[in-house]
């Protein structure tokens, strides 16, 4: 069963004791409250999953504790717990959006029922909650499939630093797995059981990048027509991957670094200090060095968020993977899609071992895809490829009637194909890492 952030509210000491005991004893974090202010200070410092309301608190009602708490913590799940129970107060209590009602006295078991009734929601909520915010994302076990020894020792550092609850900076080109590699650490880590949520970076802009990272309240800006408790709020107690860190807005920079620091944040338009757990997991397909020099990223946040790097190779630079993963793409839409294609031609393998794949896996996945759904059986033949892949393309030679951008262009893809990394080919061609860097840029060679 999975464990819970529980707030137990309720004006008698000896009851807040005896349960908060009780729950404990079951593995879960319990927090107590004797009043309702003292309640809804509670929820906004610390991220619950389970509120236990007494019905009557001193002179107050505990079902006006229900909305308040569920505008603060929106995930929360709240039962109300009386000796006064009556069918109209049930329903009364579930209008307002309480997800169950027990009454005392109550025996240990229908408590423990109820606890593991929530956490099983909880983690369903949670699990759903890690794939909705990429539904394009790579199949989860693509990023752990390798028999490379760059990605092996890209596999082992994960599952090391996955123990630790070190900010990770995943460097890799689109379509390598970043994301993916990003949730296969947290789902090996300690907090596993917990949220798991994506901000892409260059998809907002700065005012709502901001709030989607640290919320708002409402009336805070044009179209704040309702309070947002924002994903690191969301993610507390989990883990928040923020992807294509290199085009985080300077002006978000040092709150993002504040709360690295410090675990503290504002919501917009609100000056209430709060508090969060959560790992940061960044990644990026640029130089952030290169960007700290042009003064598009601050030094100081680049130093916190490179505590620990790792970087994922091209699918081009693991030529020994790209077989077996199409083998295991192509039985994941032979089900999708209800077809029972075998495999491959050899010319199709030759294909696929001489492509430069720009796209990386994601491109590999749209190739299968599509062979499978023009397919009808047999193995997959050239003729189910795309024009792209399949155009024959001379080498050029010394003397060709073509420009020098495109002898060095073709120079370039070459001296990078048969070397196994960025120094090398740099030494090679006779120039610095930092410009070779710029063409591939400018090429878009990956």
């Amino acid at each position: 069963m999975a464990k819970l952030n529980i707030l137990v509210v309720d004006d008698e000491a000896n009851i807040r004791k005896t349960l908060t005991l009780f729950l404990e004893s079951r593995g879960h974090q319990v927090k107590s409250a004797g009043s309702f202010s003292s309640a809804l200070d509670e929820a906004v410092m610390t991220r619950y999953d389970l509120a236990l309301i007494d019905l009557r608190l001193g002179t107050d009602n505990g079902l006006d504790l229900v909305q308040p708490l569920k505008r603060s913590c929106p995930w929360m799940k709240i039962v109300v717990i009386t000796a006064y129970a009556s069918i109209e107060t049930a329903v009364e209590a579930m209008r307002r959006g309480a997800a169950d009602y027990i009454t005392k006295p109550f025996t240990p078991s229908r408590l423990q029922l109820v606890t593991e009734h929530i956490a099983a929601v909880c983690e369903s909520e949670n699990h759903a909650e890690s794939f909705r915010d990429s539904p394009d994302e790579l199949h989860p076990d693509e990023a752990l499939l390798s028999k490379d020894p760059a990605m092996r020792r890209t596999i082992e550092l994960s599952r090391q630093v996955a123990a630790s609850e070190a900010v990770v900076l995943i460097q890799g080109h689109s379509g390598t797995g970043k994301s993916v590699l990003a949730r296969a650490i947290h789902r090996m880590s300690n907090r596993a059981q917990k949220p798991f949520g994506v901000v892409s970076c260059p998809t907002l802009s700065q005012d709502l990048l901001e709030s989607e990272l640290f919320g708002h309240v409402k009336g805070s800006f044009t179209g704040a027509v309702r309070d947002n408790p924002g994903r690191v709020a969301a993610c507390d107690g989990g883990t928040l991957f923020l992807d294509e860190i290199g085009d985080l807005p300077l002006a978000i920079q040092p709150k993002l670094l504040r709360f690295i620091q410090e675990r503290e944040y504002e919501r917009v338009g609100d000056h209430v200090t709060r508090k969060a757990d959560v790992r940061i997991i960044t990644a990026t397909n640029t130089d952030l060095r290169e960007a700290v020099t042009a003064g598009r990223f601050r030094e100081d946040l680049y130093y916190r968020l490179n505590v620990f790097q790792i970087d994922i190779p091209t699918l081009a630079e693991r030529p020994n993977d790209i077989e077996p993963l199409a083998e295991n793409m192509l039985a994941e839409f032979n089900a999708l899609n209800s077809k029972a294609l075998s495999g491959f031609t050899d010319e199709v393998l030759r294909i696929f071992r001489e492509h430069q794949w720009p796209g990386n896996i994601r491109e590999l996945r749209n190739v299968i895809e599509r062979a499978v759904i023009l397919g009808n059986d047999g193995m997959i033949g050239i003729d189910l490829l795309p024009g792209t892949m399949t155009s024959i393309k001379m080498p050029l030679r010394i003397g060709d009637p073509v420009s020098l951008d495109a002898i060095e262009e073709q120079h370039i893809r070459r001296v990078l194909a048969e070397t196994s990394s960025l120094q090398d080919a740099a030494a090679i061609l006779g120039i610095d890492q930092a410009t070779l860097w710029r063409k591939r840029k400018q090429l878009g060679i990956r």
